[in-house]
């Protein structure tokens, strides 16, 4: 279907892609992967003939149809479902030749084709797809212009799904979509009839979308077959296999090189000298792949912790019209320990509740209590924008801390995870993913209680999200988070909130039970999972009061306080023994401590066997602990 051959290209004088050559058959649905940077979208822009390659040829069958989402998405008065028809060009001018044909045979063969195209269907499928990605049947009859952009851009991806490109190219396409709209396209992507290749960060998708994955790394194209996990574990096996390879051709170099050396002047081993020298100038020295360093993230946690509940709601209302509440019946409360990712469509008021939470937005009615001292961090990828552009990252760490020296302004930047090199660059100029890690820095800046974040992965490729992953772990305060990363969510959360018909609630069902949900349509429009009487999310309504309810989740609540607190002293304990036996490998790792001190080296290996012993106690108790918690609450 897809055959690359020796394909060079170079974009602004730096050479992305040398040499490279990969084939792909029919149907293959493909996870194209590397670092930002790589040259992943410039491989797309020579596929569609957008750029030209500088060596090297790409090339397909004759009348493959290519399919990409526009760059500008459709801001006309036509309606979305008359735009996303439209797409299909074949089926517009078959019917426009139907309305002028007058030959009967022509007339007959553009029926044929007409119902080889499932023309008769395209209204369904067309509003089917509008309805996974977020659009009901009011909203597909609105002008595009209606939209605002991030919207627009769905109207572009549903344009390019219902044309149905014999190859479809999708770069990125979940960073203009919530979490319900990316459990959607996973569906779509597996089903899909023809060749797939997505560019995407999002490990969810790659594991549940696509059958192989090709990563663009060292300026070639590597195929592996599998998921994006199949895809980790072969690659760390091909590294380790290398690694070994090399020190074995290392060790065998310097045999012959010592051989060499060493019977080069005896006639009777001359030959044999000579022989071996020239094996070692036929050697071809095996490179080592170079793995970049990705620069953790850091959220110090609080000085003093605050008393639960950090935030407790009341009957709360809050909208931005007086009179039009968009969230109301707001009964909630968040603990110092809440890890709460929320769900729901985009437009359902998630972002509306984080900024009440935050205190961007106050409440219309209603009672919000705070914990004295609580600090909030909020972090929305909107907020780029109000990046000061030809600031520095140096400049807006140094407005939040005046009277710092210049050492220690630099090691908080350091601290974000910003090299060197781009500390003094303008904010304009750095790249999407660093301006999230300064946005990020900035946030957190004052050692915060409760962490907001709002779609924080858009501009993070795989490593980082992992690195956001791991410090989100280790943070000890409170966190709530807004994501279409459902990987982050489950390694992260262990709550989830539901944010549908104008209210929010708990979700007591896991993201495996929302995603059958959501693909079975019950989230749509006002549709969303059936609410109890409580606000809380249940198969039917509880036969009992609002305040009875009400008593019982906290007495839940606090019922599980105590355990989920050891839990999280646990893990932090485990956190900690683990980074304490990684020294301990690093120091016993230097062969000289052998030889220059022998009984440090023996009593360095009985303290990180101690310390393994206490770190298998700990995973013992913590699976027991939390094999507990989770049947508590599925017990609820």
């Amino acid at each position: 279907m897809l055959q690359i051959t020796n394909l060079s290209a170079r974009v602004a004088g730096r050479l992305l892609i040398d040499n490279a050559s990969l084939s792909l058959p029919a149907g293959s649905k493909v996870g194209l992967v590397g670092r930002n940077g790589a040259g992943k979208s410039t491989l797309f822009r020579i596929i569609t003939g957008e750029l030209a390659a500088e060596t090297g040829n790409v090339s397909f069958p004759k009348n493959t149809r290519l399919g990409q989402v526009a760059q500008e998405a459709p801001g006309t008065e036509e309606s979305l479902i008359e735009i996303v028809l439209k797409a299909d060009r074949e089926r517009v001018d078959l019917l426009a030749e139907a309305d002028t044909a007058t030959d009967p045979g022509r007339i007959a063969d553009i029926h044929t084709r007409l119902a080889d195209i499932e023309a008769h269907s395209a209204e369904a499928r067309a509003s089917s797809i509008l309805s996974g990605l977020g659009f009901d049947m009011a909203a597909q009859a609105r002008p595009a212009s209606s939209f605002s952009g991030g919207w627009r851009m769905r109207v572009a991806l549903a344009a390019v799904l219902f044309s149905r490109p014999d190859l479809l190219l999708l770069d990125e396409p979940t960073n203009y979509l919530d979490l319900e709209g990316t459990l959607w396209l996973e569906n779509f992507v597996s089903r899909y009839p023809y060749t797939v290749i997505v560019i995407s960060h999002d490990r969810d998708v790659l594991n549940n979308a696509v059958n192989s994955i090709v990563h663009l790394d060292q300026k070639k194209l590597v195929f592996y077959r599998g998921d994006y996990d199949q895809f980790e574990r072969q690659r760390a096996e091909k590294l380790e296999l290398l690694q070994k390879s090399i020190v074995k051709q290392e060790a065998a170099k310097k045999h012959m090189e010592a051989f060499v050396e060493r019977f080069r002047a005896k006639a009777s081993k001359a030959r044999q000298a000579q022989s071996r020298l020239k094996a070692l100038e036929r050697m071809q020295p095996l490179q080592g792949i170079v793995e970049e360093h990705v620069t953790p993230f850091v959220f110090e946690g609080p000085e003093k912790q605050a008393a639960s509940p950090i935030i407790r709601m009341e009957h709360v209302t809050v909208g931005y019209e007086p009179g039009r509440p968009i969230l109301s019946g707001l009964d909630l409360r968040i603990d110092t320990e809440d890890r709460i990712a929320l769900l729901g469509q985009n437009g359902n008021g998630k972002s509306t509740f984080a900024k009440l939470l935050a205190q961007r937005l106050r409440e219309q009615s209603g009672t919000i209590t705070r914990a004295p001292g609580l600090k909030i961090a909020f972090f929305a990828q909107h907020q780029i924008d109000d990046l000061r552009p030809a600031e520095s990252a140096v400049q807006h760490v140094r407005r939040l801390m005046p009277d710092a020296t210049e050492p220690k302004v630099r090691a908080k930047v350091a601290q974000m995870g910003l090299p060197t090199q781009k500390m003094d660059t303008a904010a304009e100029k750095l790249s999407g993913g660093e301006k999230a890690r300064l946005l990020m820095g900035l946030a957190t800046l004052d050692a915060p209680n409760l962490l907001i974040l709002d779609e924080p992965t858009n501009h993070l490729d795989i490593e980082a999200r992992e690195s956001l992953v791991r410090a989100l772990n280790d943070y000890p305060g409170a966190v709530i988070l807004i994501s279409h990363d459902r990987h982050m969510v489950e390694a992260t959360m262990d709550r989830l909130w539901i944010v549908a018909d104008g209210t929010v609630s708990r979700y007591d069902g896991d993201l495996e039970d929302y995603k059958k949900l959501v693909l079975s349509g019950a989230t749509k429009g006002s549709g969303a999972p059936p609410v109890g009487s409580a606000g809380e999310v249940a198969p039917a309504p509880a036969p009992v009061s609002k305040v009875d309810q009400r008593r019982q989740a906290a007495e839940r609540r606090e019922a599980l306080k105590p355990l989920r607190k050891k839990i999280s002293q646990l893990e932090i304990q485990i956190s900690r023994l683990q980074k304490t036996i990684e020294a301990f490998d690093e120091k016993l790792g230097d062969p000289a401590l052998y030889t220059s001190d022998p009984a440090k080296a023996s009593e360095l290996n009985k303290q990180r066997a101690a310390a393994a012993k206490t770190l298998a106690a700990c995973e013992e108790d913590w699976l027991g602990l939390t094999e507990e918690h989770d049947s508590a609450m599925a017990a609820e």
